[in-house]
């Protein structure tokens, strides 16, 4: 496992890399291969959200907890699909919140790309998942190593916004430095949770104004209309 296509975060994370845990996760992964487990999102795909969103260029970080376990859902970004996907309930309520929020209509896809390429880091906890079998991968290292991520850019990137839905990524977050970054908390979009206080947390409204404030560009949450031409 390697990020060559995230210099960035190479430099940043290379030492993570030598750990002891790591390789033990190396070795559990290719042991599931061996014996033809169908592991999501595709190992090109894994370290997708670092290398779409280099860490310099880091302004918001969004933490999902593990990625869609069903056939080319995932591909490496919290939240996001491929396109032709039908998009997610989860976040199909964020699209909810952002029109409720921002007059943005909600997109007819679910390809968080765009939001990528512009420095919103799309993270998961955990980076892979077995086909079917949500959570499947948890425990096995994952979490260390993404929580080395989100260390090294609380420590080393300032004033980025930290969307923390749910008590997961609340726990997750817990080591953020609140005076150097801004940090929102609100319950999961999830349809169990959405309900208790998702809707209405103008999330999207308060992370642009904090940008604006730091003089950094604001994100523009609409997605693109056509999404053919790109592929992850």
């Amino acid at each position: 496992m390697v990020l060559e296509k995230a210099p960035s975060w190479q430099q940043a994370l290379k030492t993570e890399f030598e750990q002891p845990y790591m390789q033990k996760l190396q070795q559990y992964l290719g042991a599931e291969k061996d014996l033809g487990k169908t592991i999501y999102p595709h190992s090109s795909n894994w370290f997708h959200a670092l290398e779409t969103t280099p860490l310099d260029k880091v302004k918001i970080v969004i933490l999902g907890q593990d990625p869609y376990h069903q056939p080319n859902q995932a591909h490496g970004l919290c939240f996001s699909v491929l396109p032709a996907i039908k998009t997610p309930p989860s976040l199909a309520n964020i699209y909810k919140e952002l029109h409720t929020d921002l007059g943005i209509k909600p997109a007819k896809h679910g390809y968080l790309e765009s939001w990528a390429e512009q420095g919103v880091l799309l993270l998961n906890a955990v980076l892979t998942v077995e086909d079917s079998r949500a959570n499947a991968h948890q425990g096995k290292g994952w979490e260390k190593f993404t929580d080395k991520v989100i260390a090294t850019v609380n420590e080393q990137c300032n004033h980025v916004v930290f969307m923390l839905w749910g008590s997961y990524a609340q726990k997750k977050g817990a080591m953020i430095n609140t005076s150097r970054h801004l940090v929102l908390k609100a319950p999961h979009p999830s349809p169990l949770s959405s309900y208790r206080g998702f809707f209405g947390c103008k999330h999207f409204s308060q992370a642009n104004n904090y940008l604006k404030m730091h003089n950094k560009q604001s994100v523009d949450w609409q997605l693109p209309i056509d999404v053919s031409g790109y592929r992850s």
